[in-house]
């Protein structure tokens, strides 16, 4: 018998049939390029046992089982002959279906196997998309067919996934309460392969913070580091729910819509889209950032339709500078890697940055022997957290945060410390010092961010950058990125020292300086206006026309009765994000119409979205529905009212999605409409 520590015997108490000991997956991985879950499905089917003899036969059977039916794609001809001779055959492939319109019919594709016209019957299809988008790995048994009328050569008689047929949440929790908060810890890190025992705790949350992603959907995570120390693997082979775009070629019609086929891309059909080498990331449509920036900001976009999704962005990718000179060169940041084409907006949306210089590379002695989960039921915990649970709530409930986290930093943070929760503590609540541990970590993720943004642009946007957070007890505590702690500490050092030095005297002669200088003039004065716009114009754009008159409102009152059309919704959306920019604003109250109760009800779901991205900025959307309406205008609480003859909806729809002026509303040519703004 095999000796096992006092976290085995727990384990595979707590979880019969569903752990293995991982030291077999790194022997027979050795050997070959097989992705680690197909590997360990293999290894619980013949080697779940605890018996060395029993262990060794199954291993046995794993290699004979690779050998027999894992196709290398160098052996392709070989395998395709096989089948031939002997009619029929069972291969572990990874399997993609098209839809070919010249033939009217749907044709499997086996990557190894390195055939891409395979018969498929619709009962393998119709019920799992990701075969269409990705594909997916499987236990496919393959018939030859010898009729020579047919224009196919084989058909697929079985496919089976590979992955755990069902999964039981409840007794998944009840278990995992058997262990405590860091034996749980442990058990996740053994269960990447990795050996917990020389990490440190911070070095352990960085490994957990790249399942972020799984556990935590629409999760933006971005992790830069020196190249081989695993950053690819998580995303490439540890769960067969998340893909790995390698290469760095990447488009609109691939990753969200594809407008010829409609069909969704991608993002549709994984719980982790990972971007592989970022660096290198070429981006031929210029649409794609635009559309990466609305899904990252909230998990939907429009591409002449709606589409919304679950599925996290990651970034990975290396960074070759000294980490000191990227921090401390005032022309250089952390960001120095990435492509161009992520501007500001791209990068503000990113939720953790995570360190990968501080996390030492792969190697053979990093690994664990212990037992640990199979990697294909942790990736269904995940992929069932992710899509079945939500902490969100909790988290909101216990967090209080200094004053400079707010917006996009809040949310990132109670995402990041929702990921936390989901994966260590899946049912029940933490301790106050491990929330305060998951708070802390949330907030310097989030903090390197926006260092980095405010290297890039040092104005006031991104300045305030002391990220607090309140304890039990009430004291505020500031939390500091490790890199750049010592930077910062710094200049607050020299600020008070500064400002310690200021006399008494020089306080009096600049009060007396202040006195004695000209007055600024105050700000414009707002004016009425009533004009029309022209068939063709330019140059009206909400931000343009109505930002100005709209700072200083708590509230704002739209009514419009029509608010039905997906363009439509852009405009609102655009509306309430100038009700964003406004600063002052938090309400948005909409009244609008519908046609009858199927167009409310649709109308209420893509509202629904909107109303909780708002959240976020601290504004609340309420939707009122009234069908005897027919004026259109904007009332603000400060007094002005905003008439326009058209509503919203007074720019020409482009014919060409890709056209200049799409997004930006100024450059949108006008439909002819009057406005008229004014007190009461």
């Amino acid at each position: 018998m095999m000796k096992l520590d006092a976290l085995d015997e727990k384990l595979i108490s707590a979880y019969p049939g569903k752990v293995v000991k991982k030291s077999l997956l790194h022997e027979i991985k050795k050997g070959t390029n097989v992705p680690s879950f197909v590997l360990e499905f293999l290894l619980a089917k013949f080697c779940a046992s605890e018996d060395e003899e029993e262990i060794e036969a199954g291993k046995e059977a794993v290699l004979e089982t690779i050998q027999k039916n894992y196709v290398r794609p160098s052996e392709a001809e070989t395998a395709r002959s096989l089948v031939v001779q002997k009619g029929r055959h069972k291969f572990i492939d990874k399997v993609h279906v098209k839809y070919v319109e010249r033939d009217k019919r749907h044709w499997a594709e086996m990557e190894n196997f390195n055939s891409q016209r395979i018969a498929i019957n619709e009962r393998f299809y119709k019920d799992n998309d990701r075969l269409f988008e990705g594909g997916i790995w499987a236990e496919v048994t393959l018939g030859h067919n010898d009729q020579d009328d047919d224009n196919y050569s084989f058909y697929i008689e079985d496919l089976r996934p590979i992955q755990l047929a069902r999964f039981d949440f409840k007794g998944f929790c009840e278990n995992r309460n058997e262990f405590s908060r860091d034996e749980w810890i442990d058990v996740v890190i053994r269960s990447i392969g990795l050996d917990p025992k020389p990490m440190n705790q911070r070095l352990k949350f960085h490994y957990l913070a790249r399942l972020f992603p799984f556990v935590e959907a629409n999760y933006n995570f971005i992790e830069l580091g020196p190249r081989g120390n695993g950053k690819s693997y998580t995303f490439s082979e540890f769960s067969p729910y998340g893909t790995l775009i390698s290469g760095g070629q990447t488009s609109t019609s691939i990753l969200f819509y594809n407008n010829q086929r409609r069909r969704v891309g991608i993002i549709g059909f994984w719980d982790v889209v990972a971007f592989d080498e970022v660096g290198n990331m070429k981006v031929r449509d210029p649409q794609t950032i635009q559309i990466m920036k609305d899904y990252m900001a909230n998990g939907r976009f429009s591409r002449g339709v709606e589409v919304i999704a679950d599925a996290s962005l990651a970034y990975v990718g290396n960074i070759d500078d000294s980490i000191d000179k990227l921090v401390n060169a005032p022309d250089m940041d952390l960001f120095k890697p990435l492509p161009a084409a992520f501007d500001l907006a791209v990068l503000h949306r990113m939720y953790t940055y995570l360190p990968g210089w501080e996390v030492p590379q792969a190697s053979s002695k990093s690994l664990t022997s212990s037992f640990a989960f199979i990697t294909d039921y942790l990736a269904e915990v995940m992929h069932y957290l992710a899509h079945k649970t939500n902490r969100s709530s909790y988290v909101q409930s216990k967090l209080k945060l200094g004053k400079a986290v707010i917006g996009r930093d809040e949310k990132a943070v109670i995402k990041t410390v929702s990921a936390f929760l989901k994966l260590l503590h899946p049912e029940g609540d933490p301790t106050p010092e491990e929330f305060n541990e998951y708070v802390e970590y949330a907030l310097e993720g989030r903090r390197r961010v926006k260092e980095q943004l405010n290297k890039r642009k040092p104005d006031d946007e991104f300045a305030d950058l002391d990220f607090s957070y309140f304890d039990e007890s009430g004291t505020e505590k500031i939390v500091y990125c490790r890199e750049s702690e010592n930077l910062f500490k710094g200049q607050a050092e020299r600020q008070v020292s500064n400002k310690e030095e200021v006399k008494a005297e020089d306080i009096d002669s600049a009060v007396d300086a202040i006195a004695e200088s000209p007055q600024l003039p105050a700000a414009d004065i707002l004016e009425e206006q009533h004009f029309s716009v022209h068939y063709g114009a330019k140059g009206f754009g909400y931000e343009t026309l109505f930002l100005k008159y709209m700072r200083g409102a708590e509230s704002v009152a739209v009514q419009d009765p029509y608010i039905r059309a997906s363009h439509q919704f852009d405009n609102f959306q655009k509306f309430c994000e100038l009700a964003v920019k406004a600063g002052t604003i938090r309400k948005v109250e909409l009244t609008t119409a519908s046609n009858d109760q199927e167009q409310e009800d649709e109308a209420r779901g893509k509202l629904y979205a909107l109303t909780d991205s708002l959240k976020d900025y601290d504004i609340e959307l309420t939707v009122k529905w009234n069908n005897h309406i027919h004026d259109r205008e904007i009332k603000l609480s400060n007094g002005w009212t905003i008439k326009i003859g058209r509503g919203l909806d007074y720019f020409q729809r482009p014919d060409d999605w890709m056209a200049i002026g799409v997004y930006d509303l100024d450059m949108r040519a006008c439909l002819e409409t009057s406005i008229d703004i004014f007190k009461g």
